[in-house]
């Protein structure tokens, strides 16, 4: 069964209304373009060019004839980009060459044998609505159904369900990799592990992911049956998350309230009713409003994101209720450019994991924040199961905390800092896709497998021409150019 994907694309692209770069001209089949771009959190602009394949053999021939103009633009690095959803500089490559994979959408599913296969640029809201109606769902999804099966892995990112699951990379079966000399390698746990595992939250240095194979788990319906429960302090919510109930379980918390921590606790499982009817549209999210570029100014401010949270909990009913699976999993998502409420200068997430036994540590975060003056206007709790084989995998077994914080707050910089020696000197680390603040010194206290991953990602690139902003400024790649 082959499927082309039938949900509508919510990202921005990066090549509307741009020229080629001065002194070059692409391929046939490739869309070259100057452009400046951010992360999904804002913040300044990087010059970049931008290449946009038609397909991966027209990409994979480029790079194995040395073409001038992909040579020229990668002199200075190169690093894929799909949607843009990270929040940082994962997908920026300032100077350098970004890899658009967003025309790559091709899929297909095997109803039988419960797999999906897929380009990079496919997103998980339309490999949702392709599999859903003949009974199949995603093992996990992240908060956002804008997110390419590309960047899923090189994030290997994670649920609300990960306690019951783990990440979205332990159920990739086969991936295609490409390579800076235009070769493609299939990686398998039995062809070439070490290499599969790098890439697997790898945040795209080993090569361009081409496509991928999924293992899905079977759906029995595309609503929800989701138990809330309102919580007032840090050790009500923490408790809630543990309480018997549906594995998507996560706690929103309120910051800004008098009390230091307020918040809800949902636990949330899929009905057993065999109803698929109209999966493919429950399955996933529309956008009923969007920010257009250039909004002038933050809606966010302390007052009136105060007011909203109190709103928000009066209105979350204790009890039972049945709710569609993407409006619950994504409820972002129906707002396009959501990220422009925060005005020019855009905000940080900052996400943390500290193993469990550390609750305390949380709990002076969370002081450390408040005492501060920064405002946090999202503020997300989980639970982790145990991490996976890949070692720059982010999640490990504990508690993970996310934060939206305005970038432009006083004292931003001086309070992430101590965030992150509290966090690394508490055995925990931050999530790199989101990452905006972490230095060298602390990335391989948080990520004890880094020179494992640093063996592996060199034999698949020694000239080291995969690298990204983040790559630079954290260390990831050694001795780059």
């Amino acid at each position: 069964m082959t499927v082309t994907g039938s949900v509508p694309r919510a990202g921005l692209s990066a090549l509307a209304g741009l020229s080629a770069p001065a002194g070059l001209s692409a391929p046939a089949g490739l869309e070259l373009a100057s452009a400046a771009i951010t992360g999904w959190g804002g913040g300044p602009r990087a010059p970049v060019t931008i290449v946009r394949p038609r397909s991966a053999a027209i990409l994979r021939r480029s790079l194995a004839g040395g073409d001038p103009a992909l040579t020229t633009a990668m002199q200075a690095g190169a690093i894929v980009r799909g949607m843009g959803r990270s929040y940082g500089d994962a997908a920026v490559r300032s100077g350098g060459l970004v890899i658009d994979t967003t025309a790559l959408r091709g899929l297909e599913l095997d109803a039988l044998a419960g797999e999906i296969t897929a380009q990079a640029g496919a997103t998980l809201g339309e490999l949702l609505a392709a599999s859903a109606p003949a009974g199949w769902t995603l093992p996990t999804v992240p908060g956002t159904q804008h997110v390419t099966l590309g960047g899923a892995i090189a994030s290997d990112v994670h649920g609300k369900n990960h306690a019951a699951v783990g990440t979205f990379g332990s159920h990739v079966r086969a991936l295609g990799l490409l390579t800076a000399d235009g070769e493609v390698s299939e990686l398998t746990p039995e062809s070439d592990g070490e290499l599969l595992r790098a890439t697997i939250g790898g945040m795209g240095l080993t090569g361009v992911i081409l496509w991928a194979r999924i293992t899905l788990r079977p759906l029995t319906s595309p609503r929800l049956a989701v138990d809330v429960e309102r919580v007032g302090s840090l050790d009500q919510a923490l408790a809630a998350l543990q309480r018997t109930g549906g594995p998507h379980r996560v706690a929103w918390l309120d910051l800004l309230g008098t009390e230091p921590v307020r918040g809800v606790v949902t636990r949330a499982e899929h009905l057993d009713d065999g109803d698929l009817k109209d999966a493919a549209r429950l399955v996933t999210v529309r956008a009923r409003a969007g920010l257009r570029p250039g909004w002038p100014g933050s809606l966010l401010q302390t007052p009136v994101v105060r007011a909203h949270n109190t709103l928000r909990l009066l209105a979350s009913r204790p009890g039972d209720h049945v709710e569609a699976f993407g409006r619950h999993m994504f409820p972002l998502d129906v707002l396009n450019g959501w990220p422009r409420l925060y005005g020019r200068e855009g905000f940080i997430q900052y996400q943390l994991v500290l193993p469990r036994g550390e609750e305390l540590a949380l709990e002076m975060i969370i002081t450390r924040l408040r005492a501060s003056g920064v405002p946090c206007y999202l503020a997300v709790l989980k639970d982790f199961g145990p991490g996976n084989e890949a070692p720059l995998s982010f999640p490990m077994a504990g508690w993970t905390l996310a934060m939206d914080l305005p970038r432009g707050a006083p004292g931003l910089a001086a309070l992430t800092r101590h965030w992150d020696e509290l966090v690394a000197a508490r055995g925990g680390r931050v999530y790199l896709t989101k990452d905006s603040c972490l230095e060298p010194d602390l990335l391989g206290v948080m990520y004890p497998r880094l020179d494992d991953w640093r063996a592996v990602r060199d034999r698949a690139d020694p000239e080291r021409r995969w690298r990204s902003d983040l790559s630079d400024r954290v260390g990831l790649v050694q001795g780059a150019r």
